[in-house]
C-alpha cells in the first residue's frame, strides 16, 4: 500500500511538471491572437467554472473565514504576483537570466518550509537542489542562441525575484492548508479567487481585444493551458503538497524546462544541443536523488 501511495504521488508531480513544461509552448501560441492578461482570465475563469460545476454535484465545501483568507492568499501568490511579475519582468531582462532566477525556486522554498512549517532541511535536499541548479545552468548555456551578455535591468531581475519569492510562498501556503483541506477544495476555491484577482486587468485590454482574430490555433492553445496546465496540473501539484514536504515537491520544479526544451524541440523545431540533453539529465538526477527512498506520505485528507 506505501509503496503504491508513493507511486501514486510520483506520477502525480511528474504529470504536473509534464503538464507545465508544455504550458510553455502552448501560451507561446496562445499568444499569438490572446492579450495575456485576458489569456490568464480565461485560463483560470474557464478552470474554476470546471471544477465549481463539479462542486455543485458534490456540495459546495463549507470553509471558515480563516481558510478562506489562506486559500486567498495561495492564489494571490499564484496564479495573481507570479504571473504578473514574471510577465512584467520578462520584458525587462533577458529569458536566459529569468531562467536562471526561477530556478532558485526550490532553494526558496526550502528556507521557507523551514521558517514557516518546521519542515527539516538534509543534507539530500540540498545537494538535490544544488544539482538541479547546476543543470538549469547548463540546459540554458547549450542553447545555441545563448549570449553570455545576460543584459536586462536592476528592475527586471527583481521583478522575476518576486516571481519566485511568489511561487514559494504558494507552495508553502498550499502545503500548510493541505493538511486539513483536498487538492479538490484547494484547487477549486485558489481558481476562483485567482480568476476575481485578473478579472480588473482583463476588463482593462478588452477595449483593444479583436475577438474576430482568435484563430484555431490560439483557441486549442487556450483549451490545453486551461484542462491540461491549470486544472490538470494544479490538482495534481495541490494533490501532491497534501502529502509529502514542500521542499521535495518544489525540486521538480526544476525539471519544468528540461520538459520545455523537449517539447520546443519535437513541437517547434527549435534546437536542442547535447549540452543542453546533459544539463536536463542533471536536472532529473536532482529530482530522483532528493526524493529516492524518502518519499514518505504525510498524513493528509483524500483528494
Amino acid at each position: 500500500m506505501r509503496h503504491r501511495n508513493h507511486l501514486k504521488i510520483y506520477l502525480a508531480l511528474s504529470a504536473t511538471m509534464i503538464f507545465w513544461g508544455l504550458s510553455f509552448v502552448a501560451t507561446k501560441v496562445a499568444l499569438e491572437t490572446f492579450s495575456p492578461f485576458t489569456l490568464i482570465f480565461a485560463r483560470f475563469a474557464m478552470a474554476s467554472c470546471l471544477l465549481l460545476g463539479l462542486f455543485l454535484r458534490r456540495g459546495i465545501p463549507s470553509l471558515t473565514r480563516t481558510e478562506h483568507v489562506k486559500l486567498f492568499l495561495v492564489a494571490l501568490f499564484e496564479p495573481g504576483l507570479y504571473f504578473i511579475f514574471e510577465t512584467i519582468g520578462l520584458q525587462h531582462t533577458s529569458a536566459p537570466k529569468a531562467a536562471l532566477i526561477i530556478a532558485t525556486v526550490p532553494v526558496t522554498v526550502l528556507i521557507f518550509a523551514a521558517m514557516m512549517l518546521g519542515e527539516r532541511v538534509t543534507r539530500t535536499h540540498v545537494l538535490g537542489v544544488a544539482i538541479s541548479l547546476a543543470g538549469i545552468a547548463v540546459l540554458i548555456v547549450g542553447d545555441p542562441q545563448f549570449n553570455w551578455k545576460l543584459g536586462g535591468s536592476l528592475g527586471g531581475d527583481l521583478l522575476i525575484f518576486g516571481a519566485v519569492l511568489s511561487a514559494a510562498l504558494y507552495i508553502v501556503c498550499a502545503r500548510d492548508i493541505g493538511k486539513s483541506r483536498s487538492a479538490m477544495e484547494i484547487t477549486s476555491i485558489q481558481f476562483l479567487y485567482g480568476a476575481l484577482l485578473y478579472a480588473p486587468a482583463c476588463l482593462w485590454e478588452l477595449p483593444q481585444f479583436h475577438w474576430q482574430q482568435i484563430s484555431p490555433r490560439s483557441l486549442a492553445a487556450l483549451i490545453y493551458l486551461t484542462v491540461f496546465a491549470t486544472v490538470a496540473a494544479f490538482l495534481c501539484y495541490n494533490y501532491a503538497l497534501t502529502r509529502v514536504p514542500a521542499a521535495r515537491a518544489a525540486v521538480f520544479i526544476n525539471a519544468i524546462p528540461v520538459v520545455t526544451a523537449i517539447a520546443a524541440w519535437l513541437m517547434l523545431g527549435e534546437t536542442l544541443t547535447i549540452i543542453q540533453i546533459g544539463g536536463g539529465a542533471m536536472v532529473l538526477l536532482a529530482v530522483y536523488w532528493t526524493n529516492r527512498s524518502r518519499m514518505k506520505p504525510l498524513a493528509s485528507r483524500t483528494a
